[in-house]
């Protein structure tokens, strides 16, 4: 189950009241110091809300090894400091069915799909207005960045919230609200719910 959405949406509140093991996608960003890393427009800010800020390739190989050994070594991600501190596993033993979240999760769709792992994509909306505040208070609680950065990343954010879930429903992912989207995984749980093609 692949579990997207803008920054502060609530996919890591929905992914641990789900009950389903979590890998969290976050853990994948690239480092600080990574030259490919790109930048906001005019800016001298790294833009962590592109694609490009993020290893796809790695954090889907993760994905596999979880969907065909049940477990996976991760890094562990300081998004305060952009750095990897070092490495976890993770593992989901036999279940059938996890959760990888992330605000990039939408970017392996495709690739997942073809690959034949793919029970569900979910988009989560909350309205720009709601998703700010909570992402705002959250990062400012975890001291995640410098608070003029926050607010920079925030009021961009905010501009651009309808365009990302556009772009994300357009890879192939299911817009939803919180209440469905725990719907949805209760009952691709159960096996009721393949969900191979998810609808816009």
């Amino acid at each position: 189950m692949l579990l997207c959405g803008p920054s502060g949406s609530g996919k890591s509140l929905v992914a641990a009241r789900s009950g389903l093991h979590v890998l969290r996608l976050d853990d994948f960003y690239k480092e600080g110091d990574d030259p490919t890393l790109p930048l906001v427009a005019g800016s001298s800010d790294i833009d962590w809300d592109h694609p490009d800020s993020w290893d796809a390739d790695t954090a889907t190989a993760a994905i596999l090894d979880l969907c065909r050994t049940g477990r996976t070594k991760v890094p562990v991600y300081d998004i305060a400091l952009s750095a990897r501190t070092g490495e976890e596993s993770v593992d989901v033993g036999r279940t059938p069915l996890f959760i990888a979240e992330g605000i990039f999760a939408a970017e392996i769709v495709p690739r997942c799909r073809e690959l034949g792992v793919l029970a569900d994509a979910l988009c989560l909306s909350r309205g720009p207005v709601k998703t700010f505040r909570r992402r705002f208070l959250r990062d400012l609680r975890e001291g995640r960045k410098s608070v003029p950065f926050l607010l920079r990343r925030g009021w961009r954010l905010m501009r651009r919230e309808r365009s990302i879930i556009a772009r994300q429903v357009a890879l192939g992912t299911h817009r939803c609200d919180r209440d469905e989207a725990l719907s949805r995984l209760a009952r691709a749980a159960v096996g009721r719910s393949p969900a191979t093609a998810p609808t816009p």
